[in-house]
């Protein structure tokens, strides 16, 4: 009768007890299973971070884990004209030397020129493009002519110079980049000899011709006149002028030598 009396106890106490709600168990919920460690994927807003929902990037800010990498690009020195170069090659002459040959190629557009003949353009400022994305616009648009920039750079001649510097497809077309690649240009066509001495002045303007169309030889015309429609845009003299302006410790080249006259020919006649 006793144990009657308790178990009648027991069941009267749980039935007056108050309910307890069954808790859901989450792998996203903030309290975890062992309340010594954090929730497996902690969704707390965190500050400044916007709102996503459920999700594993949830407060990343400005991008993704598969965002690009941001260009890079290499220190340069620049020289008191503004001009970008690389320590050793000169300062306020190849900044100048540059402007020269970026009116030449590119005019008002610099370092945003596509050219002409491009029927369909870039959907950016070259400047605000990577090298991939310039390699990827020239492959979609065969068939067409794609020099780019202050330089002109043709497809060729930019992958070339891209590999020989080392430099990431992700980096931007910036007008550094544009400088330092045509500073690789002008030691191809000579700079050092030049500016040593060991090459005249008419030779260097005639190799800098060869590289760029908008230049012009002593001839008057470019290098590449009717091909592709190329044509010098600055005479000879104005070429001149300005390189001698830019480089006046170059002395000009020296003046050949004229053939001497030839003495008149006195023809014996016979029976004379």
């Amino acid at each position: 009768m006793l144990r009657l009396s308790w178990l009648c106890a027991v069941m009267m106490g749980l039935m007056l007890a108050p309910p307890v709600a069954a808790q859901p168990l989450s792998l996203f919920q903030r309290a975890s299973l062992n309340s010594r460690s954090g929730p497996l994927v902690d969704l707390a807003a965190r500050p400044g971070a916007r709102n996503l929902g459920a999700s594993l990037f949830v407060g990343r800010q400005g991008g993704s884990l598969f965002a690009p990498v941001p260009p890079r690009e290499k220190p340069l020195v620049r020289g008191r004209a503004g001009g970008a170069t690389r320590g050793g090659t000169g300062g306020d002459a190849l900044a100048l030397l540059r402007a020269l040959i970026g009116r030449a190629e590119a005019g008002r557009a610099g370092y945003d020129a596509v050219q002409h003949g491009a029927k369909i353009k870039p959907a950016k400022r070259p400047t605000q493009m990577t090298l991939q994305e310039i390699f990827d616009w020239i492959k979609a648009t065969p068939g067409q002519m794609h020099a780019i920039g202050r330089y002109q750079f043709i497809p060729n001649t930019l992958r070339g110079l891209v590999v020989r510097a080392g430099v990431p497809a992700d980096t931007v077309f910036s007008p550094a980049l544009q400088d330092r690649l045509a500073d690789m240009l002008l030691r191809d066509a000579g700079l050092a000899d030049f500016r040593a001495g060991r090459l005249g002045r008419h030779a260097f303007m005639y190799n800098l011709a060869k590289i760029w169309a908008g230049l012009t030889t002593s001839t008057g015309a470019s290098y590449y006149a009717g091909l592709a429609g190329n044509r010098s845009t600055i005479t000879w003299v104005e070429f001149d002028t300005a390189m001698a302006r830019i480089f006046p410790d170059r002395p000009p080249p020296p003046q050949a030598p004229r053939p001497a006259a030839r003495p008149p020919r006195i023809v014996v006649r016979a029976g004379l």
